[in-house]
C-alpha cells in the first residue's frame, strides 16, 4: 500500500484552514490570510506526526485538544477568555457541523451494508481509501458554502423574530389583530403632526377591510384624481404622506389615523397615540410571518407591563 504523505498534509492543511474561515464567518471575525493559514498548517502538523516515533500521542485527545488550541490562538489570538473560549467552540462546532453534512451525503449516495468491513478496511488502511479522500476534496466546499449560508439564514431569521410585535388596531369599530416587523428602515412621518405611519397589508384581510378600502390599497390614484370617494366617516381621518421608494418618483400615500394602536412585545406593551397607518394590497413576507411594518418611533415611549 502506498500512502501519499504530501497529498494527505496538503488536504488536512486546506481542510483546517477552511474550518479557520468557518469560525471567522461565523463569529464574524475580521479575516487575516496569513493567520488562517498559520492556523492551518499548525493544525496540519499533527498527520506529519502520526509518521514518527511519537504516533501514539497524535490520536490521544489531549494532544488534538492543544493543536486545536495552538490553532485558535495562531488565528485569532487571545484578547480575553471569553474571546478565546469562544472561538475554540466554534471551531470545533464548526468541525462537527461540517463533518456531519461530508458523512450524511455520503452514505445518502453510497451507503454501504457491511458496515463491519468497511470499519475494519478503514482501522487497516488509516487514512482512509483514495475515493474517500477524493470525495472529500470536492464536497468540503459545497458544505462549506451551506453551513454558511444556513447559518446567516438561521441568523437572520433570528434578528427578525426579535423584531417582530403584535399590533391591535382599532378604526371605525374595525378592529385588527396585525403581527408587525418593527423596520428602522420606515422612517414615514406626517410632515404636519409628525406622526410616525405604520404599513398594513391589505392581502388576508379582505374580509375585515371594507371594500372602498381595498380598492383604495390597490391603487390610490383614483382618489387623487377625484374618480374615487370615500364615505365620511373614512375621509374624515385621511392623511396624505409624501413618500419615494427605489425606482420611482416621489408618491403621495393615503393614510388613515386610527382610534388606538396598541404594540404588544411579550409583557410590554406601547400604547401609540400619534400614529397612522397605510393600507397597501402587497405581501410583506413571502412566509406570512408579518402583515404590518412598524415605525420604530412608535416604540419609543416607556413600555408598560401587561397585567395577566
Amino acid at each position: 500500500m502506498v500512502l501519499y504523505l504530501d497529498v494527505i498534509w496538503l488536504l488536512n492543511f486546506l481542510i483546517d484552514s477552511i474550518l479557520l474561515m468557518m469560525t471567522a464567518l461565523f463569529l464574524k471575525r475580521h479575516l487575516r490570510w496569513w493567520r488562517i493559514f498559520s492556523g492551518g498548517f499548525i493544525g496540519s502538523l499533527i498527520v506529519l506526526l502520526s509518521f514518527t516515533p511519537y504516533a501514539h500521542i497524535s490520536g490521544h485527545p489531549l494532544a488534538k485538544l492543544s493543536f486545536s488550541i495552538i490553532m485558535v490562538l495562531a488565528a485569532f489570538g487571545f484578547k480575553r477568555f471569553r474571546f478565546f473560549i469562544g472561538n475554540l467552540l466554534m471551531l470545533y462546532f464548526s468541525t462537527f457541523l461540517t463533518g456531519g453534512i461530508l458523512i450524511g451525503v455520503h452514505y445518502f449516495l453510497s451507503f454501504d451494508n457491511n458496515l463491519q468491513s468497511s470499519m475494519f478496511l478503514a482501522s487497516v488502511k488509516g487514512f482512509g481509501d483514495p475515493i474517500s479522500w477524493v470525495f472529500v476534496m470536492f464536497a468540503l466546499p459545497s458544505a462549506w458554502y451551506f453551513s454558511r449560508s444556513r447559518v446567516s439564514s438561521i441568523e437572520t431569521v433570528n434578528i427578525q423574530y426579535d423584531q417582530l410585535v403584535n399590533i391591535e388596531v382599532e378604526i371605525n369599530g374595525l378592529k385588527l389583530g396585525l403581527k408587525g416587523l418593527v423596520d428602522s428602515g420606515n422612517q414615514l412621518y406626517d410632515p404636519l403632526s409628525k406622526s410616525p405611519v405604520m404599513l398594513i397589508s391589505s392581502r388576508g384581510l379582505e374580509e375585515a377591510v371594507p371594500e372602498e378600502i381595498l380598492q383604495l390599497s390597490e391603487d390610490n390614484e383614483d382618489m387623487m384624481s377625484g374618480n374615487h370617494s370615500l364615505s365620511p366617516e373614512w375621509e374624515d381621518r385621511v392623511r396624505f404622506i409624501p413618500a419615494q421608494s427605489v425606482g420611482k418618483k416621489s408618491q403621495l400615500l393615503i393614510a388613515f389615523k386610527p382610534d388606538t394602536i396598541v404594540i404588544k412585545k411579550g409583557e410590554q406593551t406601547w400604547p401609540c397615540k400619534k400614529g397612522l397607518i397605510v393600507f397597501q394590497n402587497m405581501e410583506f413576507s413571502a412566509d406570512g410571518t408579518f402583515n404590518s411594518i412598524v415605525h420604530p418611533r412608535m416604540m419609543t415611549a416607556p413600555p408598560l407591563r401587561n397585567v395577566s
